[in-house]
């Protein structure tokens, strides 16, 4: 069996990779279980080298590997540049901070001496997805890698050409051989890996089927997950906003890796005073982006990364408006080969849609309209989801009220668009999964956080 990647704008197959045997795992399994005890007795400064050394190969092959993810799943050459980019950023802030962020913690107690430490887990199972194949991985393997652990990596078939590159690219900077693997594994495979003992933990990104598929299987090897699974952000846009800025950003949030984002603006609530103005500038906004082949640097919107996925949003269009929603641009899948989906609005959505209760992973917009603040929030908290949300508001005191206090996610943003930072712990509630990646909660996910008492 093969895994093959095909590019989306063509339909052409570009790349095979062979699956791994069973005989091939077990070595690998082996190997990354030797490379991840060495790792863990190498002091923070020496992991910081290398992985600084990461983050400075990475920047020197930004159009390389932005070349890379345009042809394994059509992101847009810019917007591959500034992902890469972003991969650096990560692991220079984790290269800078995990020392301090992992430093022991003495705590007052009766002993003559008590406190907290930070180890090792061990070798992490990450199962992530194509959508951003490089920033996925760092935003999981910097911090973990400058913790000490190790990781196998079980990324999407269509993007196994980047996982290869990564894999790679971690052995140039430095890092043993086999400290991160990449398996090249169907996903129905990965089931019955997790439960492998040389596995200590498992995180995710995906859907939420395939985070109950893995919290199922890690849960009866009772081990450690982190999930980070779909979302359906709401964008609320209230009477007072400044509404050229609102819709100049939910047209970016909207369209951001062609609407191929788990923290993409999905559902805009909007109060019913300013929802016409609202809908006109953003259909005019999305209007004007242009859509084409990711790999002309003036492209904004690529392909759908796989077809199936192209058809599977285009049957939630159709199912709203039977439904009656309405159309206000888009909605057509153009001719000619690839898996293009035009910038699309919805008006009048509805409870019962797909547009309003499921996760609408492509450039299409849900419009709702809201009697006031308190109606938008409703809304807002109406879903199954609870990743990313967003207000709009020229108050900022009542917009870091409403996010602190009433938004039902794991991000809110005032005025802003939702996007993940080194700085900041990044994850969800509700079916957007548990546990955290990034800031000082994402490097504290796979430790052991262990007591020490000294009597």
């Amino acid at each position: 069996m093969t895994l093959r990647s095909i590019n989306p704008a063509t339909g052409q197959t570009i790349a095979s990779h062979p699956e791994h045997t069973p005989t091939e795992l077990e070595a690998l399994l082996d190997a990354a279980v030797a490379a991840q005890r060495q790792w863990a007795g190498r002091s923070f400064a020496e992991r910081g080298r290398c992985m600084r050394s990461v983050a400075r190969l990475l920047v020197e092959r930004r159009d390389e590997y932005a070349r890379l993810m345009a042809l394994e799943m059509g992101k847009p050459l810019e917007q591959g540049r500034a992902e890469i980019e972003k991969c650096a950023w990560g692991c220079d802030h984790y290269a800078e901070h995990a020392e301090r962020m992992l430093a022991d913690e003495p705590v007052a107690t009766d002993a003559w001496e008590s406190f907290v430490t930070y180890r090792p887990l061990g070798v992490v199972l990450a199962i992530m997805p194509w959508n951003f194949p490089f920033w996925q991985v760092f935003r999981f393997a910097a911090p973990n890698l400058m913790a000490g652990n190790g990781a196998v990596l079980k990324h999407a078939s269509n993007v196994t050409g980047c996982a290869l590159a990564i894999e790679g690219l971690l052995r140039e900077a430095g890092f043993p051989q086999d400290l991160l693997r990449v398996i090249r594994l169907p996903g129905e495979r990965v089931r019955g890996f997790i439960a492998d003992r040389r596995i200590a933990a498992v995180t995710l990104t995906g859907s939420v089927a395939a985070g109950r598929a893995v919290a199922s299987a890690a849960g009866a090897a009772v081990k450690k997950t982190v999930l980070e699974l779909g979302g359906a952000d709401p964008y609320v846009i209230l009477e007072d906003a400044d509404l050229d800025a609102a819709v100049n950003t939910c047209a970016t949030a909207r369209l951001i890796n062609s609407g191929q984002t788990c923290i993409a603006a999905k559902r805009f609530v909007v109060v019913e005073a300013v929802r016409a103005r609202f809908e006109a500038g953003l259909v005019e906004a999305l209007r004007a982006r242009r859509m084409g082949d990711p790999l002309d640097p003036a492209t904004e919107i690529g392909p759908q990364a796989r077809h199936d996925l192209r058809d599977a949003l285009h049957r939630q269009v159709t199912e709203s408006v039977a439904r009656g929603a309405r159309i206000l641009l888009g909605g057509e899948i153009p001719p000619g080969p690839g898996a293009f989906y035009p910038p699309t609005v919805l008006t009048d959505v509805a409870p019962g849609m797909p547009a309003y209760e499921e996760e609408l992973f492509g450039p299409v917009a849900a419009v709702i309209g809201a009697r006031d603040e308190d109606d938008a929030l409703r809304i807002a908290n109406d879903s199954r989801f609870g990743l990313g949300a967003a207000v709009f508001t020229r108050d900022l005191d009542r917009g870091r009220r409403i996010a602190r206090d009433r938004l039902e996610a794991g991000s809110c943003f005032v005025n802003a668009y939702v996007r993940s930072d080194p700085r900041l712990p990044f994850g969800g509630i509700k079916d957007s999964g548990y546990g955290r990646e990034l800031g000082l909660p994402g490097i504290r996910e796979f430790v052991n956080i262990k007591t020490v008492y000294v009597g």
